[in-house]
C-alpha cells in the first residue's frame, strides 16, 4: 500500500479529533484507490482518533527552513509558531515591524529566526531580501505563500478600484514574486521541498461581493496546478490549500476595522481557527516525499458550499 503509517502516539490536536475529520472526505477518496488489505479501514478509523499518521518526510531534515509570508497575524503567525515548535528554522516576512520583532523575540527561544520587514507587492524589496538571506537560512525546504487580503464586500458596481488593485497586487503578484524568487532554492533542496499556496473556497464558489477577491484566489488555484506541472522531476511539491470560514484578523481588515461586521461574520457559527490551518500545513509538508497533496479544501462543519443567489423580485 502506498500510504505509509505507524501506530505511534501523536501530538494532541487542539479542539479534539474533529479537525482531523475535516480531512476525511479527501482521505476517503484516496483510500478507495488503495489495495483491500485491511489497512485502509484501519487508517480511516485511526485518522479520526489521532492514533495513526503519515510517516514524516525524512529528506534533508537537518536543513529544514520554512519561508512564511504575512507572518504577523492569522495563518502566518500560527504557522510560525507550529513550525518553530517542531524545530524548523524560520524566515518570516511582514509589513508591521513591531509585531514581527515581538514574534521573532518569542520564537528565537525555540529555533533560529530571520525576519524581513517588507511588503510582498514590492518586487525590488523582495528581490533584495531573498538574495541577501544569510547562509544558514539559504536552503529553503518549505514556502508558505500566506500573505493576502480581502477588502470590502460590495457588489462590483460599488467597489473601490484602489481596493481591487491592492488585492490583485498582494494576492496575485506578491505570491508570484515570492514563488519565482525562491524556486531556485526550493529546487536546489530537491526531494521533500514543498510550496503551500493559500487559496480560498472563494476561488471555487462565487458569493455576493466576492468579485475580485474570488478571482485572485481562482488564479492561485490555477497557478498552483501549472506550477506543479512545471516542477515535475524536481522533487518539489505544490499544494493549493483552500480554507473556508476562519476566524482571524482577515475579516477585520476586510471590513475596515468594523468590529460589529466582524462579529456578525462568525455569529452563531464555529469557524476554523488559524491553528487548524497551521496544523494542516505542517501535515502537508511532512507527508512522505513521494506524496503531493494537489489541493485541499478545509471548511468548518458549520459551513457548506451550497448557496445560490436568487433574485426574487419578479417584474
Amino acid at each position: 500500500m502506498w500510504i505509509r503509517w505507524a501506530k505511534v502516539p501523536v501530538r494532541p490536536v487542539a479542539h479534539g479529533p474533529l479537525r482531523v475529520g475535516c480531512f476525511l472526505y479527501k482521505y476517503t477518496r484516496l483510500l478507495h484507490r488503495c489495495p483491500a488489505d485491511g489497512h485502509s479501514a484501519a487508517l480511516a478509523r485511526n485518522l479520526l482518533t489521532g492514533s495513526a499518521v503519515f510517516a514524516p518526510c525524512q529528506e534533508n531534515e537537518m536543513t529544514s527552513t520554512v519561508f512564511i509570508t504575512g507572518a504577523t497575524s492569522g495563518f502566518g503567525e500560527a504557522c510560525a509558531r507550529r513550525f518553530a515548535e517542531a524545530g524548523w528554522s524560520l524566515v518570516l516576512t511582514g509589513r508591521r515591524k513591531d509585531r514581527l520583532d515581538a514574534l521573532s523575540a518569542e520564537l528565537s527561544k525555540q529555533t533560529k529566526v530571520h525576519t524581513l520587514v517588507l511588503d510582498v507587492r514590492d518586487r525590488k524589496a523582495m528581490e533584495s531580501a531573498i538574495a541577501g538571506l544569510p547562509e544558514e537560512f539559504g536552503s529553503i525546504r518549505g514556502l508558505i505563500n500566506n500573505a493576502g487580503l480581502a477588502l470590502g464586500i460590495d457588489p462590483a458596481p460599488k467597489c473601490d478600484l484602489d481596493d481591487w488593485d491592492t488585492m490583485i497586487d498582494t494576492n496575485v503578484k506578491g505570491l508570484v514574486y515570492t514563488t519565482r524568487l525562491l524556486l531556485p532554492r526550493l529546487i536546489a533542496h530537491g526531494r521533500g521541498a514543498s510550496i503551500v499556496n493559500l487559496g480560498s473556497v472563494a476561488g471555487n464558489y462565487p458569493y455576493p461581493g466576492g468579485n475580485v477577491y474570488g478571482g485572485t484566489k481562482a488564479f492561485v488555484g490555477q497557478f498552483s496546478l501549472n506550477l506543479r506541472n512545471d516542477l515535475i522531476g524536481t522533487g518539489v511539491r505544490v499544494t493549493n490549500l483552500e480554507p473556508g470560514l476562519c476566524e482571524s484578523e482577515f475579516s477585520l481588515v476586510r471590513f475596515g476595522g468594523d468590529q460589529a461586521k466582524y462579529d456578525a461574520t462568525y455569529a452563531g457559527a464555529e469557524p476554523i481557527q488559524p491553528q487548524d490551518i497551521a496544523d494542516t500545513i505542517f501535515w502537508i509538508m511532512n507527508t512522505p516525499a513521494h506524496v503531493n497533496i494537489n489541493s485541499l479544501e478545509l471548511m468548518p462543519v458549520s459551513q457548506t458550499w451550497a448557496g445560490f443567489a436568487i433574485d426574487r423580485n419578479r417584474g
